[in-house]
């Protein structure tokens, strides 16, 4: 009896390659926000163009999408076990 006990303990939900694949989605998605930000003014009478630029429209947005995308993955992968 204690065998099973301590065989159920040792178990995860997922096995390695999911997790693995899930920290990648996580560093897609922080490294998206991290693109984001800035671009401000400090001065709220100025208008900041610097917003706008390719970073913050196209690829951070992107780079959030495709870690979603990888953790939907991970999540439905079959785990080797």
């Amino acid at each position: 009896m204690n065998k099973k006990k301590e065989e159920n303990k040792s178990k995860f939900l997922f096995g390695k390659k999911n997790y693995v694949l899930m920290l990648i989605g996580i560093a897609f998605i922080s490294l998206g926000f991290i693109l984001m930000a800035g671009g401000g003014s400090d001065d709220p009478a100025i208008f900041n163009e610097e917003i706008y630029n390719f970073r913050r429209i196209r690829l951070a947005p992107t780079l959030v999408l495709i870690g979603l995308g990888i953790e939907i993955y991970a999540i439905m992968a079959k785990s080797s076990k």
